[in-house]
């Protein structure tokens, strides 16, 4: 799903919100409706559908459910008053908010280099640590990685991230060219794996850190397949919000790593069990 800052129609984004849900789950607009608290079960489909209007707190509900916070849900709430705006002052002020937020907010979307980007763990963590560096050579840089990198891997790290328009100079030093970075779904979900192995062997070592400078926590548990989906929309939901918060940090002093991490660690029993009859 693209990002909401790539949106001009609240209407376009629920409905895709939906459709994505749909394809991972057994979603229907019945659900829809049911977790933004409305009694009607076709009320989502008749918004979408240009039917209906959403009100304030319909508004709130809905960015609640799709799991939106920070600056998500500001640019939601724009969005949803310019695409209902019945006077045209109204509309055009809208329309500034939005712009404004996605200025500032704006999703790089890469595709021939994402690949590349997700290679290596060194890349976003220096996207990340060099601009909070004004004017730190690549061997500085790489004396602040966690854990040990020579100043010839950040400087090639440094050379793809100008090329690819991830980072940019300005005055000499270097600055995001955007705040967030992404590719299309099913490209995103491959290049990842590798980002994921990487991601998962740094987090060992960082058991010996201070505990005040990291936090490991984790619970084993039965679970249905239907909880298994609810667990995953809990995770994304916290995710969106864990963004925006970071998303919102003008004051950045270190580069952190959060894996949320769920996975199986038996086989199904009950599909095991109609094997073995």
């Amino acid at each position: 799903m693209r990002p909401i800052v790539e949106y001009s129609d609240f209407r376009s984004y629920m409905r895709d919100f939906y459709e994505e849900r749909k394809r991972c789950s057994a979603f229907s607009w019945r659900e829809f409706s049911k977790i933004t608290g409305f009694s009607s079960p076709s009320y989502m489909k008749v918004v979408c559908d240009g039917k209906s209007k959403l009100s304030r707190i319909g508004v709130e509900r809905t960015g609640l459910a799709m799991g939106l916070a920070g600056f998500e849900m500001d640019y939601f709430r724009a969005m949803v008053e310019f695409g209902q705006a019945e006077t045209e002052e109204k509309k055009k002020a809208a329309y500034e908010s939005m712009l404004a937020i996605a200025k500032v907010h704006k999703v790089r979307v890469l595709e021939g280099d994402l690949f590349k980007y997700y290679d290596s763990w060194c890349n976003p963590v220096i996207r990340e640590l060099a601009p909070i560096m004004p004017g730190a050579t690549p061997g500085e840089l790489a004396k602040m990685c966690y854990p040990e990198v020579s100043a010839v891997e950040v400087r090639e790290a440094l050379d793809f991230l100008t090329k690819a328009g991830l980072l940019k100079k300005e005055s000499g030093n270097f600055v995001q060219s955007e705040a967030s970075v992404r590719g299309t779904p099913d490209a995103t979900r491959l290049a990842l794996r590798g980002m994921h192995r990487q991601m998962s062997k740094l987090a060992t070592p960082a058991l010996e850190l201070p505990k005040e400078e990291r936090d490991f926590s984790g619970v084993t548990m039965g679970i249905s397949r239907e909880t298994y989906e609810r667990i995953v929309k809990e995770i994304n939901d916290f995710r969106h919000k864990i963004i925006s918060i970071a998303a919102e940090d003008k004051n950045i002093e270190q580069v952190y790593r959060l894996n949320l991490q769920l996975f199986p660690l038996t086989k199904n029993v009950k599909e095991n069990k109609d094997e073995q009859v």
